[in-house]
């Protein structure tokens, strides 16, 4: 299994989520291959956002190597599954859609619920970890067979 989280900049929540599911797949004993990226491009080779990779660590889970990149049309054939964040997310990855095909890999990640964007409220970032960590725990029951 091939998994893609994406969220806007790739900053906060995606990389959030790469870090978790990673560390859930690793612990599952399954061998997965997870990636994230942004669909917007204002921190293409940036590292994670300070208060993402902080709360990551603070519970674990280490992002801090990871590097933010955007989000392109090539992702369709190099994943099975592409699980964004929120509906604005969707959309724009939905826009770059060139088939159904495409169109069924694109999933919410928590179904019908959007994760927020922590990036202007500090306060954010824990309740945020804690709904990325459920999906992923979710996806993984779904999909580990």
């Amino acid at each position: 299994m091939k998994i893609l989280m994406v969220c806007l900049g790739n900053i906060c929540r995606s990389p959030l989520a790469e870090g978790i599911i990673k560390q859930q797949v690793k612990e599952a004993g399954l061998d997965w291959e997870i990636d994230s990226a942004g669909t917007g491009n204002w921190h293409i080779g940036e590292a994670p956002d300070q208060r993402s990779t902080l709360e990551a660590k603070t519970r674990g889970v280490d992002i801090s190597q990871q590097v933010c990149r955007q989000f392109n049309v090539q992702d369709f054939d190099g994943f099975d599954l592409i699980l964004v964040m929120d509906k604005n997310n969707r959309r724009d990855v939905l826009s770059l859609a060139r088939n159904q095909h495409d169109r069924d890999k694109v999933k919410l990640l928590l179904n019908d619920q959007e994760v927020p964007d922590p990036y202007f409220n500090d306060h954010y970032f824990s309740p945020v970890f804690d709904l990325i960590e459920g999906g992923c725990k979710d996806i993984i029951k779904k999909y580990k067979d």
